[in-house]
């Protein structure tokens, strides 16, 4: 039997989510929480063991120890059905058994740690890799996967984990698919679509995984950023996307995005109304909706929307937003929106605004909510000096985001325009701006 210190330098030395460096401040595991449920988990999706393994770590960080537990013995079960070879147990379970062996640690059992550790190191003795210096490719897949779903600065390390994977095991599709993704939502907000060699590698991928919609449904907008003409493409792919289990690897979201940008707004309302209408009961569906009401109301204004529309779509935000109790920030703010344009609810947005900015709040959200506040300010309530002093307030924390850059771009424009001490200030401000 190993001692307490022992025990502990072994668990360390685990590849697992305990030991991966992940961001565990408890609102950003709610958050991914919400967001892995999303996805779904009917048989069939190769990421299921995954999944589960994920939800697993979130649950036991958050103190569910009986959820994690069965979540992580739904991983196991799943790699194994997923993997369908001869013998139960393969390297895909490294990880799956480093999680369990620390649970047991944390939980105090340490009989039950020791009997997951030695299972892991019978495990690497069975399926070594292929190098002293680099780790199986199943565990870099699911590194990777891992690594992906917790923020844009680790997308990098994530590709590099896949690459790695797929030299070593070129014939598992999926992660070429989850590999050339990733690269995708790195340039999510990009007008002018990917680099050549990026698109190529799409290409390729969607040709070895004719199936997956959701890496279809990208592959068409990077088309349409391009150029090309995608409305007939869209309207194809929504009815196979209609057909598919529902969750959010469906392709549906972006889909709506296709719609809205390349189709018709009323198309994306549409779609996403007999999306919802379909299946009624998945809150994944109804936030999707919402979506697509807040598109219509607040940026496509040359066809103004009825109030009966604004009033379903409160209705509609408000439902999402205790669907989503610990991920629905961003719809506070949509619905705060919604009410700006609504007839008398201009007094409603400010004060849904004002007990935001009361939030204690992580700095991205912070400038997410300062940028939306600005804009509400400028176009809403028409008061200019304010509006600026909040992108101000965006612009001058120092992390890398679409809503810092959008800050900055305003504030230039606004300094191009204008003369005098208003210039001068916004000037300096920017010279004396802290980079990221």
């Amino acid at each position: 039997m190993m001692s307490t210190a022992q025990t502990e330098t072994t668990l360390e030395a685990l590849q697992c989510h305990f030991t991966w460096d992940l961001d565990q401040s408890r609102s950003k595991l709610l958050r991914l929480k919400d967001k892995v449920e999303d996805i779904g988990t009917l048989e069939g999706n190769s990421w299921l063991g995954h999944i589960y393994n994920l939800r697993g770590f979130i649950q036991s960080k958050l103190g569910f120890t009986d959820d994690a537990r069965s979540l992580f013995s739904r991983a196991a079960e799943a790699f194994r059905k997923m993997r369908n070879t001869v013998s139960d147990e393969g390297p895909w379970l490294v990880v799956n058994y480093g999680n369990q062996a620390w649970l047991h640690h944390l939980q105090g059992e340490h009989a039950e740690s020791q009997a997951y550790l030695s299972k892991v190191d019978a495990l690497m003795k069975e399926y070594p890799s292929p190098s002293q210096d680099e780790l199986h490719p199943e565990i870099y897949a699911e590194k990777a996967w891992t690594l992906m779903k917790f923020g844009k600065d680790k997308k990098l390390l994530a590709a590099d984990y896949f690459q790695r994977a797929i030299r070593m095991q070129p014939d598992m599709v999926e992660w070429q698919t989850s590999h050339v993704l990733g690269l995708v939502t790195s340039f999510k907000h990009s007008s002018t679509g990917l680099d050549a060699d990026i698109l190529e590698k799409m290409r390729n991928a969607k040709e070895q995984d004719p199936e997956n919609l959701y890496l279809a449904v990208y592959y068409l907008e990077q088309l349409a950023k391009k150029g090309d003409i995608v409305e007939d493409e869209a309207r194809e792919l929504a009815k196979q996307v209609l057909r598919n289990p529902v969750g959010s690897y469906s392709g549906m979201k972006a889909l709506l995005r296709v719609y809205r940008n390349y189709v018709s707004i009323d198309e994306a309302v549409d779609l996403a109304e007999e999306a919802q209408g379909k299946h009624p009961d998945k809150r994944y569906l109804k936030r999707c909706l919402a979506l697509c009401y807040k598109w219509k109301i607040i940026y496509f204004r040359e066809s103004r929307p009825k109030q009966s529309m604004i009033d379903s779509a409160i209705r509609l935000h408000e439902e999402v937003i205790s669907l989503y109790p610990h991920s629905s920030f961003i719809k506070r703010i949509d619905l705060a929106n919604i009410y700006a344009k609504s007839k008398r609810g201009l007094a409603t947005a400010e004060q849904m605004y004002q007990e935001l900015l009361k939030r204690d709040l992580e700095p991205e959200d912070k400038q997410l909510l300062y940028n939306n506040y600005a804009k509400f300010l400028n176009f809403d309530r028409q008061e200019r000096q304010r509006s600026i002093q909040y992108h101000m307030k965006a612009a001058a924390i120092p992390r890398e985001s679409f809503y810092r850059e959008n800050s900055i771009k305003v504030l230039q424009k606004i300094k191009d325009r204008s003369r005098g001490r208003m210039c001068r200030d916004i000037e300096e401000f920017l010279a004396n701006l802290q980079e990221p």
